[in-house]
């Protein structure tokens, strides 16, 4: 039996839905911090990795389109898993979501510092975090639809910026586009330039696909978005396809227009590089201050949407009487979950203490066991029929489910050869799962069936 309990008002549309999405994307974000590791991978190649993690990308985006369809709900992963494939699964989903997006807020925030220092010299990387914390969860409180207008704007000056990497690459082409596409080239160890081979594009598409995560974010707003279960899911693509957009067209121009390859494989902040080189370094600092914009842009969003799942575990009884009730509590003006936003910057706030290095390595592999289990959850959904109601079907099923498996698998596989940064991940994600197990099988089961409520209609 399933129990009813407080929800919220749905009092916003699609594109204030769309605009949050795309915030917590953060393309500026992601080109300037991201994707230079893809190059750094495989030189020129990344735009083959880039078109091969944007097909990955729309596999999953299908799926996670037509499960936001049947469960629109703002736990968004491990409710939409836990009425699939049961409740300790879910249980589960909801361990490695909380570790994910929490660390997400403190690595955004503490990735904000770089730039910062910057613009203001002397500033400390920490304090810099903690201000980017305090003010997004301040914000965070504010009415969704405020969020939607504030992320909105932000979300206009970062794509503004990619627009100018872009058309200073496309004015200043030092290398025909047949060379780049038909012959790519990565750095060597040794410094020399060398041809980009499958396996370098393989690794490398791995972490491309990273640089588009975050378009699924769509469903922890299912309660507040009018038509849920037909709007989710076009905003889950809609998302997909301009964080592709915006990212691939920047990354190609650059590589288009770069001075000189090898230089800009070998440096730590080839995009700005490539700015101050072509437009002058006042143009560097105005990119600088639009990607230390955009870094907060995300960070609201991600507090927005953590404090919806945070909300959603209260909702659901995971938590000892008192704490349920307070994670549950929702403003009187703003219609947000104040207190859940609260804890959710809390607890972000304390992680910008832990190294840098050490939040990147904790969050790595974790998105990846998220989506393998969506994967199998959408089709366990077709085959109980526990998905049937869903508004918005996949096209091809069941063929984008499974070879987004297979590509995971394989993304699993690097980096689990990877003893640097992937096996530490994948212990680090071993551990939440046992936690995770453990905390349902000695609290939640022993209290009787974890169940899962429905939001108030």
């Amino acid at each position: 039996m399933q129990h009813v309990a407080p929800s919220f008002s749905r009092n916003m549309k699609m594109v204030g839905c769309l605009l949050i999405t795309l915030s917590s994307v953060t393309p500026a974000s992601s080109i300037f911090i991201v994707v230079p590791g893809v190059v750094e991978q495989a030189g020129s190649g990344a735009l083959v990795s880039f078109a091969l993690a944007a097909a990955v990308s729309l596999l999953t985006a299908y799926v996670y389109a037509e499960l936001s369809s049947a469960f629109p709900l703002t736990g968004g992963e491990y409710a939409i898993v836990g009425r699939t494939l049961g409740p300790l699964a879910g249980f589960i989903i909801l361990g490695l979501n909380l570790v994910v997006l929490l660390l997400n807020i403190s690595v955004v925030a503490l990735g904000l510092g770089s730039y910062v220092g910057a613009l203001l010299p002397g500033t400390s990387l920490v304090q810099d975090g903690l201000a980017c914390v305090v003010f997004t969860t301040l914000c965070a409180i504010l009415n969704v639809r405020t969020n939607a207008l504030i992320t909105g704007a932000f979300l206009v000056l970062e794509l503004i910026a990619l627009a100018v990497v872009t058309v200073l690459g496309f004015l200043h082409p030092a290398r025909s586009w047949v060379s780049l596409l038909a012959h790519p080239v990565f750095l060597e160890t040794a410094g020399h330039l060398a041809p980009a081979g499958i396996g370098v594009i393989g690794l490398a598409t791995s972490v491309a696909i990273f640089a588009f995560y975050g378009y699924g974010n769509a469903v922890y707003l299912g309660e507040e978005t009018h038509d849920a279960p037909r709007q989710i899911a076009r905003a889950v693509l809609w998302a997909l396809a301009i964080s592709v957009v915006s990212q691939a067209l920047p990354l190609a121009a650059a590589l288009h227009g770069a001075p000189g390859l090898a230089a800009m494989f070998s440096s730590d902040t080839m995009f700005g590089d490539f700015v101050r080189d072509r437009g002058g370094p006042g143009l560097g600092v105005a990119i600088n201050l639009a990607v230390a914009l955009a870094i907060v842009n995300a960070d609201i969003a991600v507090v927005v949407l953590v404090s919806r799942m945070l909300f959603s575990s209260g909702r659901d009884a995971v938590w000892a009487g008192p704490v349920n009730r307070a994670l549950t509590l929702v403003h009187g003006r703003f219609g947000s979950p104040w207190a859940a936003t609260l804890v959710t910057g809390a607890l972000a706030s304390l992680l910008c203490f832990v190294d840098l290095q050490l939040l990147l390595v904790m969050t790595g592999t974790a998105i990846v066991l998220v989506y393998g289990a969506l994967c199998v959850a959408v089709i366990v959904g077709r085959r109980t029929g526990s998905t049937a109601h869903a508004a918005y079907r996949m096209p091809f099923f069941p063929w984008p489910p499974v070879l987004a498996l297979i590509v995971l698998a394989y993304v699993i596989y690097v980096n689990g050869i990877d003893p640097k940064t992937g096996q530490p991940s994948l212990v680090v994600d071993v551990v939440v799962v046992a936690v995770s197990a453990l905390y349902y099988q000695l609290v939640l089961k022993r209290r009787g069936q974890w169940v899962l409520r429905e939001p108030e209609a």
